[in-house]
């Protein structure tokens, strides 16, 4: 019983680091560019983020400060949140 719970915490703690690179970040930038078309804004930081087909681009355009949340996902940031900053 001792090996079973041994190989089975062994087990867990290889696959923890694959949780841990899907972790949310968060960058509080300015909008640079918005592309409703192709679904993904671009911040004075220099990086596009990704948004999901359902997101609502209203109030949003170059100058405006935000507050990204947002997720590594191959190699794309894909926002999963967004709050503008006033």
């Amino acid at each position: 019983m001792r090996i079973l719970i041994a190989a089975l915490l062994a087990t867990a703690s290889l696959l923890s680091p694959l949780s841990a690179s899907a972790q949310s970040m968060d960058v509080e930038a300015t909008i640079k560019a918005v592309d409703a078309q192709k679904l993904n804004l671009m911040l004075d930081d220099g990086k596009t983020y990704k948004v999901p087909e359902e997101f609502n681009f209203e109030g949003l355009k170059a100058g405006v400060k935000v507050v990204v949340f947002y997720t590594v996902v191959d190699g794309n940031r894909v926002v999963d949140d967004l709050q503008i900053v006033d």
